[in-house]
């Protein structure tokens, strides 16, 4: 009955945690480009979900560490979810990136 419910194999964070780590961290927005042009979290750079899972060893070195954010935070948990399988160090940041970009009190 619970087999779709799986442990994560990574840590979350909240998208209002990153105000005092931009700069400090590698972020990876991975929405769509047309997504990202529309507005994104400074310092984020731009891999699109379906190349940053299909290609990581592009993209991403598996000793370093890695926040993966997208519009909401689906995109984002299931990358999280298979890039942490294949051992690579990830944190999700849940609420994404339409959280962070409207008014937050602080």
């Amino acid at each position: 009955m619970f087999s779709n419910f799986r442990k994560n194999n990574f840590a979350s964070i909240s998208v209002h945690d990153l105000y005092d780590m931009l700069g400090k961290i590698n972020l990876i927005d991975v929405r769509e480009d047309y997504e990202y042009i529309d507005g994104h979290v400074p310092t984020a750079v731009n891999i699109p979900m379906n190349l940053i899972l299909t290609y990581p060893e592009k993209y991403l070195v598996k000793e370093k560490e890695y926040h993966i954010i997208c519009q909401s935070g689906s995109r984002s948990l299931l990358t999280c979810n298979e890039l942490a399988d294949k051992g690579y160090k990830i944190i999700n940041v849940s609420g994404g990136t339409g959280s962070y970009l409207k008014p937050l009190e602080r």
